[in-house]
Formats: structure tokens, sequence, C-alpha cells
């Protein structure tokens, strides 16, 4: 049964979640969708094969060119040149994968649709870690993880130290243009070969906790993650998706979930080549106001950048709003005050609410895994397993784990096999590092509420647990964006300390009466700060403590900067110490 937003929405196809809740005396639930998974195809580039021969002159991707208009390329084409590009893959006798290093474009996804379709594994690498890095240390650490037989870049000249590292490695190298041949029948019988536990591709994660590590990705994770997608988000089926997305494809989210929609469901993506930052952003607000998309998926950080854009020029808040289904968000929670603004905004330009969607994944999950559904999103709020996956919930401390199992699990990570042990328990079931509590506690079928990663959550000498997770988004909802993000520290230690990174412009003086007024609301010496560093320095990816998609490493993080640490602890000039009058109280 589907379910349709009430409440002046507009109205969206998308399965209302119901779940199965099996508990067990230890403690241990497990929880599974009542509705069933419909049938999936066997390999990812089966849909390329379907949509070339239905809708054979529909453009599959566009990008921007040269002269600044969009260049296009349907499905029909898209299938030609990757059996062509295949040929030329096969030919090269390829004893190891192929690593791709340059960033989205129509030459990244016909390379990696025609590794898939003869079955070459291939790994598409970040771009910062080769244009970025000084030091190329994160590109020479994976070079050696993945030892690819062929790495590609589209522009010799920008990535000429990083094709010289990978020469070095003993890779063939290829740049510019695709190598193409007419394809024989050896394409043929190589994509025949290709079937559901045929490794498509490796991602390597970002490495917000630690080094990154390569996710193993198979057609079968593909394609039931995008029928999951399907069943529940049901408007995709109802026309083809057009969808306008920076994300890039290194990453889970734009490069299985949003690409493997609109491939699943033949549609349109423009390649946007913008990005959510001061200076990036513009391209992105130029190529939306070009296209409507009809869902619109992205991290909070763009929307943040997006809203004063849409408030400022009423029609191009009502172009972006004219077509929309959902507003989906993922990688970290949404700012409430960015929420009520996107909410606002949609009503004055289309006189409709549009359904806000998230939920819950990993890179080992294909992502999509857990979702809010028809009710929408809420603060924290993750909702229920999906169609086709289960979640077991282990008591563990104080917290209570997520774990998942299903077709879209990965079997586990590229060459590291005590990792790959480590991450499942004796059930099969991957142990997923993130901590959940039920939205209420009377009605199981709310859902669930993020409650931070187990990893990252320490305690303090008093034994009183710390989520880092939940404490680290209210602070910087709370700073408004005079911070642009915190690392928290305090294992072992009496109260919590912060190391600040803060906005240009911003320094202790405007931190200080921030987070004098966060503490005042603390409920205890968990949820308060009591001390912070403001750094000078940003964090720096050459020393692991910045990702790709500028995420923070805490744990790098803590770890270079351990000497700024004991300063908090120690105290000096330059700490902000915060005065709490009780920080003993009820703990939340």
């Amino acid at each position: 049964m589907t379910g349709k937003r009430a409440r002046r929405g507009r109205s969206v196809n998308v399965l209302r979640a119901a779940a199965e809740f099996d508990r067990h005396p230890d403690g241990v639930i497990y929880v599974r969708s009542r509705h069933g998974l419909p049938a999936y195809p066997a390999k990812i580039t089966a849909c390329l094969e379907h949509w070339a021969a239905t809708a054979p002159d529909r453009t599959f991707l566009a990008e921007r060119g040269a002269s600044g208009d969009w260049v296009r390329i349907t499905y029909a084409d898209t299938l030609r040149r990757v059996r062509a590009v295949a040929q030329a893959l096969v030919m090269r006798k390829l004893n190891g994968p192929v690593a791709i290093l340059s960033g989205n474009g129509i030459d990244h996804a016909l390379l990696g649709l025609a590794c898939m379709y003869v079955g070459t594994i291939y790994a598409p690498i970040s771009p910062a870690y080769s244009l970025v890095s000084a030091e190329l240390s994160t590109l020479r650490y994976l070079l050696h993880r993945l030892r690819p037989a062929l790495v590609y870049a589209n522009d010799a000249c920008k990535f000429q130290r990083a094709l010289a590292l990978a020469s070095a490695c003993g890779a063939q190298v290829m740049t510019g243009a695709l190598a193409e041949q007419p394809p024989e029948p050896a394409v043929d019988d190589a994509h025949r070969l290709v079937g559901p536990d045929t490794v498509a591709k490796v991602l390597f994660t970002s490495g917000s906790t630690g080094r990154p590590k390569g996710v193993i990705t198979t057609n079968r994770m593909l394609c039931s993650n995008q029928e999951m997608l399907r069943t529940v988000l049901a408007f995709l089926a109802e026309e083809p998706p057009v969808l306008c997305d920076w994300l890039p494809w290194n990453h889970v989210f734009g490069g299985s979930h949003n690409f493997g929609i609109v491939l699943y469901n033949g549609g349109t993506l423009f390649i946007d080549e913008g990005k959510p930052t001061p200076t990036g952003f513009a391209a992105t607000l130029r190529n939306l106001r070009e296209v409507a998309s009809t869902a619109f998926f992205n991290v909070p950080r763009a929307y943040e950048l997006l809203v004063p854009a849409l408030r400022a020029d009423p029609a191009f808040a009502r172009h972006f709003f004219s077509r929309v289904k959902i507003i989906f968000y993922a990688a970290a929670g949404l700012n409430q005050r960015v929420w009520d603004d996107l909410r606002d905004i949609a009503v004055a330009a289309c006189g409709e609410e549009i359904l806000m969607v998230t939920g819950l994944g990993a890179t080992e999950s294909s992502p999509f895994a857990l979702c809010t559904g028809p009710d929408g999103a809420a603060a924290g709020r993750v909702g229920l397993p999906v169609p086709g996956v289960e979640l077991k919930l282990v008591p563990l401390g104080e917290k209570i784990e997520a774990r998942l199992r299903g077709p879209n699990i990965t079997p586990g990570f590229w060459q590291d096999d005590e990792l790959t042990r480590a991450a499942f328990d004796d059930e099969g079931f991957y142990r997923l590092g993130d901590a959940l509590l039920p939205a209420d506690p009377d009605d199981p079928q709310k859902g669930f509420v993020f409650d931070g990663r187990i990893t990252e959550d320490f305690k303090l000498s008093t034994g009183t647990w710390v989520s880092v997770g939940p404490l680290r988004e209210r602070f910087l909802t709370w700073c408004r964006g005079a911070a642009v993000d915190v690392v928290l520290a305090a294992p072992d230690r009496a109260f919590v300390t912060a190391l600040i990174f803060p906005a240009p412009g911003v320094g202790a003086m405007e931190l200080r009466p921030m987070l004098e007024s966060f503490a005042q609301r603390a409920t205890g010496a968990s949820t308060c700060i009591q001390r912070a560093l403001v750094l000078d320095e940003p964090p720096s990816i050459d020393a692991g403590e910045l990702t790709d998609k500028s995420a923070i490493n805490q744990k790098a993080v803590l770890r270079n900067r351990a000497s700024l640490v004991e300063e908090l602890y120690m105290g000096s000039p330059r700490v902000i110490d915060v005065e709490v009058e009780n920080t003993g109280g009820s703990e939340k």
C-alpha cells in the first residue's frame, strides 16, 4: 500500500513503511519490512540494454561542454560506446582493476559502465587525492591497496603527478579520449559471464573515523538496492526521473544511489560541475536555474547554500519547486532552521509542501537501508527498514547497535580479510557502527532515531557516556554557521572540551557567548562543552584530517593535535573557559 502526503502536501507516491518486530529474551530485536522486495535484474548493465532498446533517443547523461552548452548522450549511443570501450578493455587483457582518477563526466560513466559490462572491476578515486593533496599520501595508499592494472584520467596535464605515481606503481596509464574498438564476440562472451555476484566496483570510503577502506560492490548489491529505492519511492517508476546532481561518483550517494536511480528508471542525469562551497555553488545555481529536477538529493550543506538563493529569487524558487516530488538529504543531520525555510519557500513558491525524506545507510549497504517514508523526515529520525533489508538491534552497553543483512550488503572489504571478519556478526549481519533509539517507545511503527556513532562515543572519567554525534550536531546548529566543524575531546577526562574550526572571520570573541549559552542548556556533563580552542589552521587532507567530501576525520584531528588537547585540560590564555553552574544534573 502506498501513502499520499496530506497537509497541503504535493501528491507523491511513496510506500508507507510497516515493520515486523521479533523480540528475543536477550534484548536483541529483529526488524523486517512487511513489504516484499520485487525481482530485480542480475546485472546493472541490463538496465542500460533495456532503455537503449525501449527509449533509444532519450537523453541519459548531459554535461557542460567547452562552449557552456549541454552535451548530451542518449541511451542508444551510450550502449554503443560502452560496448566499444569494453572491446578496447578486453584487448588490453588486464590482470587487475581499473582506477578512474577524474571526477564525474560522460567519459567516466562510459569507462565505468564498460568495466561492469565485461566484468572488469573498477574503482572511482576521489579527484581531491590527486589534485588537492600536496603529498599524494592517500592516493599512494589507495594505489597500493587496489593495485590497478589501468589508471585513467581525462586530463593528462591536471593529473600529471598522480599519473606519474600510478605509472611508478606498475599500472598502465590512459588519458583523454577513451579508446574504442568495434565490438567482437569476446565482448558478448565476457558480458554473459557477468552475474549477480560479479564485483562491479570497489568504493573507498572517505575514512571519517580512520583510513579509507575498499568496499566491494557487487551487481546484486546495486540492482537490489535500486529495486528497494523504486519500491519505496514508487513515483520513480511513474515517469523517468530527471536529476541535476553534483555528488561525486567515488561515493555511494552519488555514484550508486543517484546515478543508479537514473539508470535503473530510464531517466536523465544532468551532471552538475558545481559543489556546495562558497566558490563552487554558483555553477550549481546556474544549472538548477535551467534544470527542474523531479527529485532532489543532496547533503545538508547544499541546502544551507540553496535557501538564500531561493529566498532572493522567487522566479528561481518557482522553477526549482515546479516538478520536484521529494527533497532527500543524507550524510548528516539537517539544521531545523534550514528545514523550516525550505518548507516555507516551497509553500510560497508553489502553494504546496514538498515531502522531505531521509534515512540511514552506508557504503556497505549500497546505501539505501532505512527510510522515513511518506510521513516525512523529522529531526534525527531515520525511519524503518526498507523491503529486503533486515535490521538487528543489539544492546551494547548503554547503546543499541544497528546491524544490517540483505542482498544490498557488501560481502566484505577489498584485500582485507581481517576487517571483513570483524565487520560481520555470527549471523552474517553487518555491524553498521551506528546506534538507534525508538522514535516512540509506545509505537514501534514510528521507526527509529539516530543515536550517534558507536565508534566515536566515549566515557568521561565519571563513567558517563558522551554521544559524540548528537552533541556535535546540536552544537553546530546552535552556532548558526559560526563554526564549520567541531571535534570533541574527553575520553577518561572529567569534562568535555572542543577543538573548533571556525567560519572565515569568526574568532574566540564571537564563539564565547555561543559556548556559554549552549552550556546553559546542558542537562549534565555529557551534554556540556566546558572548554574550547578556536583553531587557526584548517584541517589537512594530507594529514588525514579532512576527507575528500570535506568531512572531518575525528580520530586524525585528535591524534595530530594531541598537544592542543592537553592544552585544553591544562588551561591557557587561548582557551575559552566556559563558566558552568551545574554539570551534575540528570543526563539525557
